[in-house]
């Protein structure tokens, strides 16, 4: 009897080792083969901060596409630290690697969310493309810059939203940034989850989201990348905003050092980042 439970108490001290190395293989499954990663502290865009690791090219982007416009996006100097919408700044406890030259604003709403739609809107209102700007509240309700910009207002008596013509029809920027306040009043990870639509991992793109609706949830979106022509092997680069309300970020990778700030999408654990985790079915695009 004292054997078959030492042979059972062996056997399970076996299994136990044979999962322990099995979740730590898996953890650092997402790159095994060292890559060069540069970091140019002159570049002034995304695109030149960071350049291609060795063995790997650069995604090639349309011009005037959105991919593009996050790619080249302009990154305050090197070394540059996060401000929160107050003016304080964001300890980098290992967070980021640099941060996006765009303004926070001076309230508390620009937060996860927030600074995506807040990036394409920026891009479609550049490109004029005014018709396209919209977002849902949580409540359902569209809120179309289209209306706006005709001059009507939301007018919102406890969860029923309508328009209300209240002015003058401007396509300011001024205009631009009031509309965007009030949609990061009343939207966010949950209802801008139930906008997108869902994509595989093999088929990232640049500006795609990571998102995780709900209070709490978060969001991060795929700002660059570079893809190895002899694997396939596609590396990103994510970028967020967060709580309190904060400049957008450039995310280091607490997964793999050594291939920081990229991130493979060869990872078989859910992908964790410096503060939110999220699981491959939780990619979305505009």
């Amino acid at each position: 009897m004292k054997r078959y439970l030492t042979l059972i108490l062996l056997f399970a001290l076996i299994s136990c080792n044979s999962n322990a190395e099995q979740a730590k293989s898996e953890k650092s499954s997402e790159n095994t083969v060292e890559i060069a990663v540069s970091i140019n502290p002159t570049g002034k865009t995304i695109a030149e901060r960071f350049p291609a690791p060795t063995g790997f090219t650069k995604v090639k982007t349309n011009n005037n596409s959105f991919a593009a416009y996050l790619q080249n996006f302009k990154l305050k100097p090197h070394g540059a630290e996060v401000h929160y919408y107050n003016g304080k700044v964001k300890p980098n406890d290992d967070v980021y690697d640099a941060v996006l030259d765009i303004d926070v604003g001076n309230y508390n709403l620009q937060q996860c969310a927030d600074a995506i739609m807040r990036l394409r809107a920026e891009y479609l209102f550049k490109q004029k493309r005014y018709d396209e700007i919209h977002f849902n509240f949580t409540n359902g309700f569209n809120a179309d810059y289209s209306k706006w910009q005709q001059g009507y207002r939301v007018s919102i008596k406890g969860d029923d939203c309508s328009w209300v013509k209240k002015a003058a029809p401007s396509t300011a920027y001024t205009s631009f940034r009031e509309y965007m306040k009030l949609v990061f009043t009343y939207a966010g990870t949950k209802s801008l989850e139930k906008e997108m639509k869902a994509v595989s991992i093999d088929d990232l793109q640049i500006g795609d989201v990571f998102i995780k609706g709900g209070s709490p949830g978060h969001a991060v979106i795929v700002v660059d990348m570079s893809v190895n022509a002899q694997t396939n092997e596609k590396l990103f680069l994510l970028a967020q905003s967060y709580m309190p309300a904060q400049e957008i970020q450039i995310l280091k990778n607490p997964m793999n050092p050594g291939l920081s700030p990229w991130y493979s999408t060869n990872f078989t654990v859910p992908l964790f980042t410096p503060e939110w985790t999220f699981q491959k079915n939780q990619l979305k695009r505009f």
